[in-house]
């Protein structure tokens, strides 16, 4: 009974609540959710008909409205005026957490441009629910989304990733999914490792934790099937500190014996690391010369 004044004292104040609901599993909503949700004035839902059917399964009834990328401008001006009135809403994308490529971000940027509350309900998250299984660095990773569809748009914004130290996180279509890994392999090598998440919390839920080239081989035979909802786990590059140790060595000597303006294309071709990394190298021993 406590808990119940408690919620309906803040919905008096009116503000948007950021609620994410099942990638699969009903089981996996909250408790605080499904009653916020039947509390709310209205809830703003990317598709009204899922989310209806989402709402029935619980009995909750809740007036719904739609909001999606192609109407949310509008509809975001809507719920604005109608917050500032004293009225709160909640936002729910199909499956997830609105927002996280997903429809939300426009409505929310305006709710903190006029000093609304936002709250969020935290819960299901494709994104962070891969990477939580995949076996690869967790503590500093970048969430992608979705590649171009084009396929040399897509290899152009690989390359930009090239460098990137990061576990790296991809939402990626059941009719790309082949000709992505293809692609990445294509730009990071047969052997960069990946993790691969299909169905999450679903009844043929599938996770395999491999290498592209395996994982290409894989998809290719059927052995992962091309249903689905995918989302790609990539490792990010893994640092050769020995070679980078022995790069540093390397231009020491060499600009000791006055090779320097032959030095990085040198190291290069020794420790086979990337020119613009040995130049920066370089760069950095030099201003620590000067420093001393």
């Amino acid at each position: 009974m406590e808990l119940l004044i408690i919620v309906k004292n803040v919905i008096k104040n009116g503000c948007i609540y950021v609620v994410a609901t099942p990638i699969g599993n009903l089981g996996d909503v909250s408790n605080r959710s499904i009653e916020i949700l039947g509390k709310v004035d209205y809830v703003a839902a990317e598709d009204t008909r899922n989310t209806r059917n989402f709402l029935s399964h619980f009995q909750v009834s809740a007036k719904l409205i739609s909001l999606h990328e192609h109407n949310e401008v509008n509809q975001s001006k809507k719920i604005i005026k109608d917050v500032l009135k004293g009225m709160s809403i909640a936002i729910v994308s199909d499956a997830g957490t609105p927002a996280i490529n997903d429809p939300g971000y426009r409505l929310i940027s305006l709710a903190h441009q006029n000093e609304i509350k936002v709250i969020p309900l935290p819960g299901p998250c494709s994104v962070i629910s891969a990477l939580s299984v995949s076996g690869l660095p967790s503590d500093r990773f970048c969430f992608e989304g979705y590649l171009p569809a084009k396929r040399e748009l897509r290899k152009s914004k690989l390359k930009e990733l090239i460098e990137e130290e990061r576990t790296m996180i991809f939402l990626v279509s059941v009719h790309k999914i082949h000709l992505v890994i293809e692609d990445m392999m294509s730009i990071f090598g047969e052997s960069r490792p990946v993790f691969l998440a299909r169905e999450m919390t679903k009844i043929f839920e599938q996770s395999i934790k491999t290498n592209l080239k395996e994982l290409s081989l894989m998809i290719a035979s059927g052995q992962i099937p091309k249903k689905g909802e995918f989302v790609v786990v990539l490792s990010g590059v893994i640092l050769r500190k020995n070679n980078l140790a022995l790069a540093k060595e390397l231009l020491d000597e060499l600009i000791k014996i006055n090779l320097s303006s032959k030095a990085v294309d040198i190291v290069t071709r020794v420790t086979k690391e990337k020119r613009n990394k040995i130049y920066k190298l370089m760069l950095e021993m030099r201003e620590d010369d000067e420093s001393k």
